[in-house]
């Protein structure tokens, strides 16, 4: 078929191949390329999910001869974002010589120690397991991926007969091969089936997924889109003939409070679920998403599990559905009878896990890893996931929502068809597990626990999960900064971001709040920080800036407050409403803060941290600056008091700095000027900010042992010292950073 004529057949997929583009490349850039594309569009294949591979003639550096080299993606990258060198690279002909070294499927992970024996050019890239899938087909250029509608076909109890009725609408050859787990054997089993249907031009795996060729790069990928999105067209003609009456039908409606309901159970959510290890939260209510949880059988068909390992070894077994009535009536909006079912659910689900550990693991199994679900599905409010990071969390939740769209495909290619049970014979039955290992529900097949056990305990998957570099000193913990947007708080909110944290940088300058915040995702990654506004002084919105935290990331394991006002006037007179400001941003708005994170703390009842920001000046006493040294005194004694109220999952500590001048919103221009003009310094009005900023800080340094001027960076640190692991013994404490200052001596 020409180029145009296939373009013309598309009626999802775009053909994005650029022949311009192509032209200027040589073959490892064409299957770059190609696998590029092929990674832009979601409803082609998943994020690190699928390989693509291409067989290309290289001299060998030994022998100087030409040899053929089969390029692979590496194992754990992203078709998407993969450059050359994520690519495994090894010798074609060793790598079919395994076959005669192969004992059979029960040593089948022997051949796995063997990929770097063929490595080519002494390629570090670990080899896929998917590798000898793609070297014993006889064919150029091959993508294996796992499309939505691929997987509906693959995983449809009828899906072998709409195979044949797929193959006869749209003039193709697929070929069915049933459910084997991804390795050696089922290398075998591919190479025969091609042997065995000459001219075929793909491979539907049962409960698994989908593999195209070609003879070129271009036809490779003309041939992968067009048979997705032929399978797209098919599917959707039959779930426009279900219509409303997918997955059984709507029986529960969508509250309209669904935010503000998620936003109220989550930190309980999270701490429920951070019991063995805490993670990072997300959350949608997208309409597919919604159209599920809502219908009769979502919870039936969640129970069952996913099919694709693709989508498995991301949400486990299965999510946890929790079986709450959206429409019962209750003063807190129902949020604290939801908690209650979350726990009843959430026991359940942990008992059934470690059943289901005991019952398949073996003496080699690794230990149990964490019981808790990564998925969790409430009817009338969507679906929240958990992972490690943000985006680990929102990709779980996109491969469950491609799970619900495996699920609705196969249900719509069983509508109106004869029903088919557990037990009946099903295409995705053969010598890795008989039919009646099968569940299935509305046409959907599950994987069998056995195999999914087999998967996701898998030795080769663990090995996989231990190259994984080593979590950073804060990942996994939420942090508001609190007058993150300058100064002090900036610096904080930096160092965290470079250590792991997600960080919600608030201030009242919103400006540099938001500022801030761009920063910190050119440090870590755009999805682990956000903004918010906040006036300290006002509970109201410091509910919304820790609501604001939950809804981002979950919840909150560190809030950190570094704002805070030096009352000062052209006359040096400090008036009694400027007394009451100072008292109330200094200290009581610091209550204010800990008060209402207060709750949050003990709804997620995990270990938390609390640093505020005091001041040299709460032990030293001065002239002119009274209702500054008072607040910090005050400021200090709440941190003593604080630790006390919020023992003992939440310690509270804080800093006592000396001046801090570089970079703070409390030494505006005027300040600096009447400070070097009080103690007799020389200045130059064409001076810069920062060069007065300089010459004041130079001066109050020579006050210190060190001579070191104070700077945000070194109260920040402190700060983070606080808040870490490396001070979990300590409460109520504060630190002096003043450089060493006798005057502020403990007394």
């Amino acid at each position: 078929m020409a180029v145009a004529e296939v373009a013309s057949t598309l009626k999802y997929l775009e053909d994005r191949w650029d022949d311009a583009v192509a032209a200027t490349l040589d073959e490892p850039e064409l299957l770059r390329y190609r696998s590029n594309l092929l990674g832009s569009d979601l409803r082609i294949t998943n994020f690190a999910g699928g390989n693509t591979s291409s067989k290309i003639r290289e001299t060998d550096p030994l022998t100087g001869e030409a040899v053929e080299v089969i390029w692979v993606k590496g194992s754990g990258g992203d078709l998407g974002g993969i450059k050359r060198g994520g690519f495994a690279t090894l010798y074609l002909n060793k790598l079919l010589a395994f076959e005669a070294q192969y004992r059979g499927v029960e040593f089948e992970d022997e051949v796995v120690a063997l990929y770097p024996l063929a490595a080519f050019r002494a390629n570090p890239v670990a080899a896929s397991i998917d590798t000898p899938l793609h070297g014993f087909l006889p064919f150029p250029h091959v993508d294996h991926l796992h499309p939505d509608w691929g997987i509906a076909l693959a995983a449809a109890a009828n899906g072998k007969e709409k195979m044949a009725e797929f193959n006869r609408e749209f003039n193709h050859k697929l070929v069915w091969i049933p459910w084997q787990r991804p390795g050696f054997e089922l290398a075998m089993m591919m190479k025969r089936a091609v042997v065995e249907n000459p001219g075929c031009d793909g491979i539907v795996l049962g409960g698994h997924g989908l593999f195209t060729w070609g003879q070129t790069q271009r036809e490779c990928y003309l041939n992968t889109i067009t048979v997705i999105d032929q399978l797209g067209q098919f599917i959707n003609t039959h779930a426009i003939k279900v219509g409303s009456a997918m997955f059984g039908g709507q029986t529960v409606e969508v509250r309209e409070d669904r935010h503000a309901v998620a936003t109220a159970i989550l930190p309980y959510l999270r701490g429920c679920l951070g019991a063995h290890r805490r993670s990072i939260a997300s959350y949608s209510d997208a309409e597919d998403v919604l159209g599920f949880v809502n219908s009769k059988l979502a919870q039936n068909m969640a129970y069952l599990g996913t099919s694709c390992p693709d989508h498995f070894i991301r949400t486990k077994i299965r999510p946890m559905f929790v079986p709450w009535n959206p429409q019962a009536n209750s003063t807190d909006n129902g949020v604290a009878a939801l908690k209650q079912q979350i726990s009843e659910s959430l026991h359940t689900y942990r008992a059934e896990y470690a059943e289901y550990y005991k019952k398949h693991a073996v003496a080699d199994s690794p230990a149990m890893r964490d019981p808790s679900p990564s998925v969790v599905l409430i009817p009338g409010i969507g679906m929240f996931s958990f992972g490690k990071n943000k985006t680990e969390a929102r990709i779980v939740g996109e491969f469950y929502t491609n799970a619900i769209h495996v699920m609705e495909g196969a249900s719509a290619l069983g509508y109106g068809s004869t029903e088919i049970k557990s037990g009946d014979d099903m295409p995705q039955a053969g010598p890795a597990a008989p039919s009646s290992a099968f569940s299935v529900c509305s046409n959907y097949v599950a994987l069998p626990p056995l195999e999914a056990f087999r998967i996701e305990y898998w030795l080769l998957e663990e090995a996989k999960i231990r190259r994984q570099p080593p979590e950073k000193e804060l990942s996994r913990k939420i942090a508001l900064v609190v007058g993150g947007g300058s100064g002090i708080g900036r610096e904080v909110a930096r160092i965290a971001a470079e250590r792991g944290a997600h960080v919600m940088v608030a201030d009242r300058d919103t400006a540099g709040a938001e500022r801030v915040a761009g920063e910190l995702k050119k440090i870590a990654h755009p999805e682990f920080a956000g903004w918010t506004g906040v006036d300290i002084c006002d509970r109201a919105t410091i509910r919304k800036a820790l609501e604001a935290t939950i809804a981002a990331f979950g919840g909150i394991d560190l809030l950190i407050n570094t704002a805070a006002i030096f009352p000062s006037s052209p006359d040096g007179v400090v008036s009694d409403a400027m007394w009451t400001t100072t008292l109330d941003v200094n200290v009581k708005a610091n209550y204010l803060l800990a008060d209402e994170a207060e709750k949050i703390f003990k709804d997620q009842d995990l270990d938390g941290a609390v640093v505020l920001t005091s001041s040299a000046n709460a032990v030293v006493s001065k002239r002119g600056s009274e209702a500054y040294d008072v607040s910090k005194a005050a400021l200090s004694h709440l941190v003593r008091e604080l630790a006390i109220s919020l023992a003992p999952k939440v310690r509270v500590n804080g800093i006592s700095p000396a001046t801090v001048v570089k970079g703070s919103t409390m030494f505006p221009r005027d300040r600096v000027r009447a400070s070097l003009t009080k103690y007799n310094i020389a200045f130059d009005d064409s001076m810069s900010d920062d060069e007065l900023r300089n010459l004041l800080a130079k001066f109050y340094a020579k006050r210190t042992l060190t001579h070191q001027p104070i700077e945000p960076v070194d109260c920040a640190e402190a700060i983070l010292f606080l808040a870490g692991e490396k001070t979990r013994c300590t409460s109520g404490h504060l630190i002096p950073v003043d450089g060493g200052l006798p005057e502020a001596f403990l007394r």
